[in-house]
């Protein structure tokens, strides 16, 4: 935890500031305070884009960056620069990183949000493994599913900008990326908080109200509900989107003709943050950037002539080209997508198009696809904000507050002409995007109004300025509720699964695991069996198995299965043992790892699958056996002999009333008990399991005995948590599950997943016992309770 949110953030800022006072050596003009960091960020993206686009530059990415901030930092001190933070832009940073990180934070763990409800964060991290130390190149790569991911979009010119920052300070720290992604997303908008804090000083002159607007202004409901789902791209966009704004404003100002070097040098922080902005969101940030910048054109025409206008719009865009080159020259203008961008019927997996009322900020609601808690608040809230974000833009004209006015004027245009042409899923992370501009005009007016006048307009700004926070704060208390974290031990555990299996490949895993494939097991050639698959894996039918999908080893053909070295299993009550050939060469927590012999060992020449998805056992008849055997008589038979499971089903148990149930399944929706009984055929050792997934906390007891318990662990469909072991005789018992929902905890509210059933299990897949006997006397396995029976060719 320290190293992510202590090692990183000061990292990160540190090179950014560094990075940002050479933009303003470079510049000629002194930069507000409050811009270096952003500045540098951007400097950090343009830079650092220009070598991690190609293979022998890749690994030049991180001397480059020290060597920018080095050189920034000697600079400010042969010129005197004077460093000492302002204590209120340092406090608005602070609190909108830690309010974006707030559900990580609380957990403890170094993880990260948007686990099942969106896995392009595996993406993101496969791009980050990828870039800094081979560019877009993707040579020497084995077919794989992590190669899949990487062609679809490298190679395809998916913008690797916004990925540079987070590969160098991972690099720096010393940490894997996954376990730093949501720090970078925090720094990202506690710089975005920094930009609007520049922006709002013609509008808000008090330095601490500035900071509160800022502060609030920065942590938009959509845009906090998309980092909750590693929403990495519209948090950099936003925070780029008002720099370039003031950066514009600031080049535009001043009258008469300046020399061209001074005009060109004077362009530098605009053209890093609009390159940075492409570098982003490839061709689409032109969209962004167009309505500011033309905006900010006229001012200068107003103050300068149309001449100098021009020249110092002439001096930008040779810059932006010069800093966008590298984009340019990949062919990384326009990346690949999943979905159209202008069809109506794109939703991505939104429920439906959001309402452009969301650009208010305020949306209370868990999942911010999904209406508000209640309605009537919540749209009285938004009605304030947006009657308040009205006044704030003709607050901005009155004053000509240019930088306000040019950023949110333009982003809104943007923003229009993006809703009126997008898809709803393009227009979802527009309205994400543009929707601190809204916020930030709302809490201007509000201020305004409550700063000076008399008795009833400080009342009605005080009015509005309360429920536009209190708004904004119930938001986005109800998305760290409702948020959905990794489970961190397991994804760990994965992580060293991935230094154990490194040039052990090609490997399988056949849970649906992106994170596993696209990332952790990179250096082994992993391939998902539902999962951006190079080599078709199919059932035992002939079928594929479809995204998302879990399949038992049990379920695949062996033919298909035997050209993986290495299988990578996720511990479960259900998982059968793998063909004879595999061993088990190491097993975690959570993990197994299996591997057959380098040299072969794949002989097999019929298979019979017994059990099914919650009993990999079943008694195998004489019927079954003479047809997998037809009569064959030489050869080898191999069972894998091993004690059933017993199935516990809840939807039959005892609940709470008003819990709904599925087949075996209940879903909590309040904190509540489940019981049930149960017997069972022998006494041992018994591990309890329980399908599905759990938001808040279950505890399990056994005949009043306490055998285990979880907290927020989530599942993709068809896997099990281990809620312990302990010593149970045989016969009758009962158990109780005790749900408990929404408390402090994060994660802990949202949609009840389904729960169940509770599995009973003595032995796992390496406890079965392999039973070799001739195919002549294979009869005496008649009756017997297996796993599998496969028959071994006759040796010549």
């Amino acid at each position: 935890m320290l190293t992510a949110w202590l090692v990183l953030p000061a990292l990160l800022a540190g090179l950014a500031l560094g990075v940002g006072l050479l933009a303003e050596a470079a510049s000629g003009r002194r930069a507000p305070g409050a811009l270096l960091v952003p500045l540098g960020v951007a400097g950090l993206i343009v830079a650092g884009q220009a070598t991690a686009s190609f293979d022998p530059t890749a690994e030049l990415t991180i001397p480059l960056a020290l060597a920018l901030a080095a050189a920034g930092y000697a600079l400010a001190i042969r010129r005197r620069r004077p460093l000492r933070p302002s204590l209120p832009p340092l406090l608005a940073f602070l609190v909108v990183a830690a309010v974006f990180g707030a559900p990580v934070i609380a957990s403890g763990d170094p993880t990260f949000a948007g686990y099942i409800r969106l896995d392009d964060t595996s993406t993101w991290l496969a791009l980050t493994d990828r870039v800094m130390e081979h560019g877009r190149s993707l040579d020497g790569l084995a077919r794989s599913s992590y190669e899949a991911a990487l062609d679809f979009n490298l190679a395809d010119g998916y913008p690797i900008g916004v990925f540079v920052p987070l590969g160098i300070g991972g690099a720096l720290a010393g940490t894997d990326e996954a376990w730093l992604v949501q720090p970078y997303m925090s720094v990202l908008a506690g710089a975005l908080a920094l930009v609007l804090y520049a922006l709002l000083g013609r509008l808000v002159a008090d330095p601490w109200p500035r900071a509160l607007a800022a502060t609030v202004a920065a942590q938009p409901a959509l845009l906090l509900g998309y980092a909750q789902w590693g929403g990495i791209k519209e948090i950099a966009a936003a925070m780029l989107l008002a720099l370039a704004a003031a950066a514009a404003v600031r080049l535009a100002r001043g009258r008469g003709r300046r020399r061209p070097a001074a005009t060109l040098r004077a362009a530098v922080p605009l053209a890093l943050a609009a390159a940075a902005t492409l570098a982003v969101l490839s061709a689409g940030g032109a969209v962004w950037l167009l309505p500011p910048l033309a905006l900010a054109l006229a001012v200068a025409w107003r103050r300068a002539g149309a001449g100098e206008a021009f020249r110092r719009a002439l001096a930008a865009a040779a810059l932006v080209v010069l800093f966008a080159l590298p984009a340019i020259v990949t062919g990384a203008v326009l990346p690949p997508t999943s979905s159209p961008l202008t069809s109506d019927t794109a939703q991505g997996n939104l429920f439906e198009p959001l309402g452009a009322v969301r650009l208010a900020g305020i949306w209370p609601a868990g999942d911010f696809r999904a209406g508000p808690v209640d309605e009537t608040i919540a749209n009285s809230l938004i009605v304030v904000a947006l009657a308040a974000a009205l006044a704030g833009l003709a607050l901005a004209a009155w004053r000509r507050a240019r930088p306000p006015l040019v950023y949110a004027a333009g982003t809104l245009v943007a923003v229009a002409v993006i809703l009126l042409l997008g898809s709803p899923w393009v227009d979802a992370k527009a309205m994400a995007t543009a929707a601190p501009a809204v916020l930030m005009l709302a809490l201007a007016a509000a201020i305004g109004l409550a700063a000076r006048g008399g008795i009833v307009r400080r009342a009605l700004g005080a009015a509005a300025l309360a429920a536009i926070v209190a708004g904004v704060a119930w938001s986005n208390a109800l998305a760290y509720r409702d948020a959905s974290l990794a489970p961190y031990d397991q994804l760990a555990e994965l992580e060293r699964v991935g230094e154990l299996t490194a040039g052990e490949g090609p490997a399988l895993m056949t849970e649906y695991q992106p994170y596993g494939v696209r990332h952790f097991l990179r250096d082994a050639d992993p391939e998902g069996v539902s999962e951006l698959r190079r080599r078709l894996i199919p059932l035992r039918n002939g079928e594929g198995v479809e995204k998302g999908v879990n399949a038992d080893t049990d379920e695949l053909s062996p033919h298909a299965l035997f050209v993986y070295r290495t299988l990578v299993l996720r511990r479960s009550p259900a998982q059968s043992r793998p063909p004879a050939p595999y061993e088990l060469v190491w097993k975690g927590r959570y993990y197994e790892v299996w591997q057959r012999p380098e040299d072969g060992g794949t002989g097999v020449d019929g298979r019979l699958e017994l059990g099914d998805g919650l009993d990999p056992t079943e008694a195998l008849s004489c019927a079954a056996l003479a047809r997998l055997l037809a009569g064959e008589r030489r050869g080898e038979v191999t069972a894998a002999r091993r004690p059933g499971t017993v199935v516990v089903p809840l939807d039959t148990a005892e609940r709470p009333i008003g819990w709904p149930a599925g087949e075996r399944v209940v879903h909590p929706a309040s904190d509540g008990t489940v019981s049930a009984r149960f017997s069972l055929p022998r006494p041992g050792d018994w591990r309890a399991w329980l399908g599905g997934s759990v938001r808040g906390e279950v505890e399990l007891s056994v005949d009043g005995r306490e055998l285990g318990a979880a907290r927020h662990l989530l599942n993709n469909y068809g896997f099990f948590i281990d809620l312990g072991e302990a010593e149970l005789g045989a016969g009758p018992h009962e158990l109780e599950l005790r749900f408990t929902r929404a408390d402090l905890h994060p994660g802990s509210g949202g949609r009840p997943e389904p729960a169940g059933p509770v599995i009973l299990t003595t032995t796992e897949p390496e406890d079965a016992e392999l039973v070799t006997v001739p195919a002549g006397r294979a009869r005496e396995l008649c009756g017997e309770r297996l796993d599998w029976v496969e028959v071994a060719p006759a040796v010549p």
